[in-house]
């Protein structure tokens, strides 16, 4: 492991160009740190399909076009941009800009700052998305004058960020927050084990198709053989794209017995691995982020804090704020944004 540089902590008055690099999704938008940097919110966002499966190169061709659009989009050319700041998933070194391996990319030991900024002739910083993401919620979300706090963000996967004493906590590895990765259930089925394979969106939509499809009543029934339609005269028989977050937290917002059902199981189980970090960091402020958490609301939210209230010890840590995302989509993007701007 590369013996960590020391960073430059020189502010640039220039927009910044954040980028939220999903399993599913890259979304990007411009950051104008005009003034003050409180209440900061992205200019002209762009949203791509990230395409994985098509490979590395292509993924970050796709980068390259999404920051081009946005720039063009916003009046802006690369030239007046002060650099970049990219979120990807999985394991990386930000030292060296090296995606370390990011399973839902396909990314092993990929040099991402230093390709992308060959395409845009502009410096990129390189971080965890949701490292990221928690960073722009405590200097600007929902976790502002915390010292400590869990960010756990529920998309493709699942995702965690951590501040520690004041400061973005990395680990001696480096790798530190992949809460997805946690084993959750280890006398489950193989696939059934981890926090990720048991609370991504991808595994409560996955769950539901399976469950509908062997005979349980649910109004999620007509969406799925509407999207199965179109999967198929697309080729893509995928089964976790036949139900869209909008799809669950339209069923959970209208009572769906099957859907509130794996809801509240999906939120007993992030429960118990949140609780479990609390209860090892002592931590008093956690804060859950991600298409799904932001799809189901505050009632999710509730769901998910009553189950880690239930679970920390000792006693006293049952005043655990567990509150949703205040940046919402934005917070991987500004963070991004903010951390290039201050490492570069």
């Amino acid at each position: 492991m590369p013996t960590p540089t020391k960073r430059r902590a020189v502010r640039s008055s220039k927009p910044i160009i954040g980028i939220d690099l999903g399993g599913t999704n890259i979304n990007v938008g411009i950051v104008p740190f005009a003034g003050a940097a409180d209440h900061v919110l992205p200019i002209s966002r762009v949203n791509k399909k990230t395409q994985a499966i098509l490979g590395v190169a292509t993924v970050i061709d796709r980068i390259a076009d999404a920051v081009r659009e946005s720039c063009e989009s916003a009046g802006f050319t690369l030239k007046q941009m002060g650099s970049v700041g990219i979120g990807a998933p999985g394991a990386l070194d930000p030292n060296t800009g090296v995606v370390l391996k990011a399973p839902n990319l396909g990314f092993v030991n990929i040099a991402l700052a230093e390709r992308l900024s060959k395409k845009l002739g502009l410096k990129v910083y390189l971080e965890n998305d949701v490292n990221a993401a928690a960073y722009g919620e405590w200097k600007l979300g929902a976790a502002v004058g915390a010292t400590d706090m869990l960010a756990v963000w529920l998309g493709t996967g699942v995702g965690g960020g951590l501040i520690l004493g004041g400061k973005l906590y990395a680990g001696g590895m480096l790798t530190a927050g992949e809460i997805g990765h946690m084993t959750l259930l280890p006398g489950a089925p193989l696939g059934r084990r981890s926090v990720e394979q048991n609370c991504s969106r991808t595994a409560v939509a996955e769950r539901l198709v399976y469950l509908v499809g062997s005979g349980n009543a649910s109004m999620l029934k007509k969406s799925i053989e509407e999207e199965r339609k179109r999967a198929k005269d697309k080729g893509d028989f995928d089964a976790s794209k036949l139900i869209r977050s909008r799809h669950i937290a339209e069923a959970f917002m209208k009572k769906d017995d099957l859907t509130v059902r794996v809801i509240q199981e999906t939120a007993d189980l992030l429960g118990i691995a949140i609780a479990g970090v609390v209860t090892l960091l002592s931590l008093a402020h956690v804060v859950l982020g991600g298409g799904l958490t932001e799809a189901l609301g505050e009632p999710w939210v509730r769901m998910v804090r009553i189950a880690v209230r239930n679970r920390v010890f000792p006693p006293e840590l049952r005043r655990v704020e567990v509150v949703g995302t205040a940046l919402k989509e934005n917070a991987g993007i500004v963070g991004a944004a903010l951390l290039a701007r201050e490492n570069l």
